[in-house]
């Protein structure tokens, strides 16, 4: 579980957050960009509808109550019920109530219990998947402890939102996703929040339909400067409270900051990788750690476009941010100090026009001109300042959660009906065949798996400081 020490992590410390910064940002629109708005959920891909409905209420469960653990719980109480029960106009209970937490550190529970003060407290995992009212479980607890919490949370039949990386080692990792797939009868969802996240959906659009041409290179970056050093009050919470230095446990920079960029890498050049190089040191926090505060790695792909990550825990310039370079035009991936997820097309000189420049309206950018692509091409565009707001401006958390409630609620729906009509034989064929038609975007144990198998062994290459092959068979399940 999540140790009292963690309670001293800033507020503003997401390891799962994605593309912050500022300065890289202003140089690109300084060069001249075309800012990429999601359009409307309908028209951006078969996989982005039903972003609005509300499905009855799903009692959570969350087991883990440090800062990312409070933040799914705050995030749960804001998803919008479905309609009132008894008719009226007035708004139902929010459709994810949270009826039980857990956590074996005091003070994680006292201050989960402030944003949801009616869930029962429990400081054994065990007896909390003994309650009936539980109906779906949130896994926020260090990625070392995941696997035997979702496998106890599965066999007691519950659906479960397992955060990433999934585990800490490949034999974990398969473990969950083996007992995820083979658990038929409830929802699995991973925390690749990006596959949830309309905005990236509509880049993702952009890259397949050969927008920027072939792909040639992507990266991505974390700079931003903290110790992640945690003070525990004695020497065994201390030590749990680190867990993120000591790389016995511990996916270090590449998996607890990087695992969001390096799935979303393998989702948009849509293919695994086939080897990884990587580089890094303490070169900062020489305080008895042994996981890297700093480090370089390299992503191989078939098609021959590697992926560049590096990130830092000495330095916060430049933030987060990605990147993906294609011989037609590059994309950048950034959010904003304000929170707000934005993308940029920026064109080369000979790239051959698509069509929807003609719609777009040319505004100036420092010393360039830009195109400016509004939600709907089909629209006139307003100047710079008169920009609509983006239909999609909260949180990839938000989308990542309502996917694993709607989906939740399907699944269970599903289930219990092709039960009452044709008993269990085949349910699970049945279940698995029409996946593809009634899920909201969201990743399962696939993604989660091979996402959670990429980190680990680019961190592995990292701690190596070597060039590691990774053979398609070390994705199969």
């Amino acid at each position: 579980m999540s140790q009292d020490a963690a309670e001293k992590v800033s507020a503003d410390f997401n390891r799962r957050e994605f593309l912050k910064g500022a300065s890289l940002g202003s140089l690109m629109l300084a060069m001249g960009g075309i800012p990429l708005q999601a359009e409307d959920a309908a028209k951006a891909s078969p996989e982005q509808t039903h972003y609005s409905t509300n499905s009855p209420p799903v009692a959570c469960a969350v087991i883990g109550c440090g800062v990312w653990g409070r933040e799914i719980i705050q995030t749960l109480a804001l998803l919008p019920g479905g309609p009132n029960p008894d008719g009226s106009k007035t708004p139902a209970p929010p459709n994810a109530p949270v009826v039980a937490i857990c956590d074996t550190v005091k003070r994680a529970i006292n201050r989960a219990k402030e944003f949801a003060p009616k869930a029962e407290v429990y400081d054994d995992y065990h007896k909390l998947l003994e309650q009936k009212n539980v109906e779906a479980v949130i896994v926020a607890t260090p990625t070392h402890l995941h696997r035997e919490i979702v496998e106890a949370a599965l066999k007691a039949g519950k659906h479960v939102y397992c955060e990433v990386p999934t585990a800490h080692t490949v034999e974990d990792a398969r473990a969950i996703a083996l007992a995820a797939k083979a658990a038929v009868k409830v929802n699995f969802q991973t925390g690749l929040q990006m596959r949830a996240d309309p905005t990236k959906h509509y880049v993702q659009k952009f890259i397949r339909s050969g927008a920027v041409g072939k792909v040639v290179l992507a990266r991505a970056q974390h700079h931003k400067k903290e110790s992640w050093r945690q003070t525990g009050a004695t020497p065994e919470l201390d030590k749990a409270a680190n867990w993120r230095l000591d790389k016995a446990i511990s996916t270090g920079l590449v998996g607890e900051v990087g695992a969001q960029q390096f799935d979303l890498m393998n989702w948009f050049l849509n293919e695994l990788p086939i080897a990884a190089t990587g580089f890094g040191g303490i070169l900062n926090w020489n305080d008895g750690r042994d996981v890297a505060d700093t480090i370089q790695s390299v992503l191989q792909f078939p098609s021959k476009a590697n992926f560049v990550y590096d990130a830092t825990l000495c330095n916060s310039c430049d933030g987060e941010y990605g990147m993906i370079y294609g011989i037609n035009a590059a994309i950048l991936m950034r959010q904003t100090k304000e929170g707000e997820r934005k993308s940029w097309l920026f064109q080369e000189s000979d790239s051959p026009l698509l069509g929807w420049e003609v719609m777009a309206k040319k505004e100036k950018i420092g010393e360039e001109s830009g195109i400016s692509l509004a939600a709907d091409a089909s629209k006139s565009v307003k100047a710079a300042n008169e920009a609509p707001e983006s239909p999609y401006a909260l949180s990839s958390l938000h989308y990542a959660l309502k996917a694993f409630i709607e989906n939740s609620h399907f699944t269970a729906t599903k289930v219990a009906a092709y039960i009452e009509n044709f008993g269990e034989d085949g349910l699970g064929e049945n279940i698995a065949s029409q996946a593809k038609f009634r899920q909201f975007p969201a990743a399962g144990y696939k993604e989660g798996y091979e996402a959670t198998v990429t980190v680990i062994k680019v961190n592995e290459a990292v701690v190596q400081g070597r060039k590691i092959e990774l053979p398609k068979e070390l994705f199969e399940i």
